[in-house]
């Protein structure tokens, strides 16, 4: 990870935790993301976030917002879960790019 971009995710309070294989695991609050790195930078994979059935999924079935879960747990997003992921997804894109 270049300094520039470890100095856009510190600004956006955005952290990482782990690295393996070219894949990063990022988190901000409650919100978190998995990239993988490239030849021609970061892809950022789905993001999602914690919830009391675990880590969970934005998704969207027939207009509506939910948050899908491992083991087919899943709940409504509420107006606030989905503007925080999209806001997190965003803000984590921006820092990425080159």
């Amino acid at each position: 990870m270049t300094p520039e971009i470890a100095a856009r995710l510190t600004g956006l309070r955005i952290e990482w935790f782990a690295s393996d294989k070219g894949y990063t695991f990022f988190t901000r609050e409650n919100c978190a993301a998995i990239a993988h790195l490239k030849a021609d930078g970061f892809g950022l994979g789905s993001t999602g976030m914690m919830t009391e059935a675990g880590f969970a999924y934005l998704l969207w079935r027939d207009g509506q917002a939910f948050l899908a879960a491992h083991g087919s747990a899943e709940a409504p997003a509420t107006a606030d879960q989905v503007e925080a992921v999209r806001q997190f997804s965003a803000d984590l894109k921006a820092a990425l790019a080159e």
